[in-house]
């Protein structure tokens, strides 16, 4: 098996998960203080984005716990498969809003100045959550690439499976081609 850093199963995959749900929390947290910030969907958005994550990172980090107590393995193909689709999800939501956000809070900072026109708009807060967001975006790629990282050596490793499902694969593809050619010459 291989053994990279945050592998889920493992202290570095704890980590990973336990940051992953404190920035996620932390950026809710902040926006949900900020008087108004449902006013905009960009803002709405993030907080749906990080409370998915967030749900994802706690359960996936209970696992994470759980194997380590029970010494369970969880580089299991199946297992690695549904964490590898899992984690891309998040990774591409919470990149989506935290970009969303950003462009938001630059908007409203340098483009048409809000910020400095309405002093109640609480424009810092909308920046750290965005700040937030980008942290645990950045946490959730990192899990994601060695989660896919570990399904690819997994089916390198599993190469007697894979041959033996391509000769299937190449075996039930050359009965089809003589059945049509049966079908098609008579033969």
């Amino acid at each position: 098996m291989t053994k990279l850093t945050g592998r889920p199963g493992s202290l570095g995959g704890l980590a990973l998960r336990a940051g992953q749900f404190v920035f996620a929390a932390a950026c809710m947290c902040v926006m949900a203080s900020a008087p108004g910030f449902t006013n905009y969907t960009a803002f709405c958005y993030l907080i749906a984005s990080m409370g998915l994550q967030a749900l994802w990172s706690l359960g996936l980090g209970c696992l994470d716990c759980y194997a380590l107590v029970l010494k369970r393995d969880l580089q299991q193909a199946f297992l690695m498969s549904l964490f590898v689709v899992g984690d891309w999800v998040t990774a591409i939501l919470s990149f989506a809003a935290a970009c969303s956000a950003g462009g938001v809070v630059v908007l409203f900072e340098r483009d048409v100045h809000f910020c400095r026109r309405d002093p109640q708009l609480p424009c810092g807060r909308f920046e750290i959550a965005t700040a937030f967001a980008f942290l645990c975006c950045a946490l959730s790629t990192a899990s994601a690439l060695v989660i896919f990282w570990l399904l690819a050596a997994l089916t390198v490793e599993d190469q007697g499976v894979v041959t033996a499902l391509l000769a299937c694969g190449r075996l039930i593809a050359g009965n089809a081609r003589t059945k049509s050619s049966t079908a098609v010459f008579g033969h």
